[in-house]
């Protein structure tokens, strides 16, 4: 799988609009879910009671929470995107545009694409790159969904090394 290397501000122009991926598959249990679910303090019946969503859901199972989904963006990142040079540090600065268009079923499994949309100089050495995450889902029985079950852009903010 190819990966978006990012060599210091001086290439981002180069790779905006570069998209890469996907990732491996990775499943997304119940046991997860319901670890989430604690640790969020959202225990709708939707997501942990699987006797339940069996017969009141839409979906025939427990879904994933959105956050849920959102949080595993950080784990893809590590496959999609490597710095390798030219910043002495990172920061998350937050999301734009987060949706979640389609459900992940409880026993199915995501992977991601990342594509960099847009880079530009801050000032003061900041460099502001927003990176559009799209994850796809694939039920227990192989099928890929027609829709994402994530989309979002990544603000991420940059501090270039300095020399000497």
């Amino acid at each position: 799988m190819e990966t978006l290397v990012i060599e210091g501000p001086e290439g981002l122009d180069q790779l905006t609009g570069k998209t890469v991926g996907p990732t491996e598959w990775r499943e997304v249990t119940q046991s997860m879910i319901d670890e989430f679910a604690d640790l969020s303090g959202d225990h709708q019946w939707i997501h942990v009671d699987v006797d339940r969503a069996k017969t009141e859901s839409p979906f025939g199972t427990t879904i994933a929470h959105g956050n849920l989904t959102l949080s595993m963006v950080d784990g893809f990142r590590i496959d999609l995107v490597e710095v390798r040079s030219g910043f002495a540090l990172g920061v998350n600065y937050g999301w734009n545009k987060v949706r979640f268009p389609a459900p992940v079923p409880a026993g199915s499994k995501v992977r991601a694409s990342a594509e960099l949309t847009e880079a530009k100089n801050l000032g003061d050495g900041w460099i502001e790159m927003i990176t559009r995450f799209t994850l796809e889902v694939q039920s227990p029985d192989g099928t890929i969904g027609e829709k994402p079950c994530f989309v979002g852009e990544s603000v991420t903010r940059a501090l270039e090394a300095r020399a000497g």
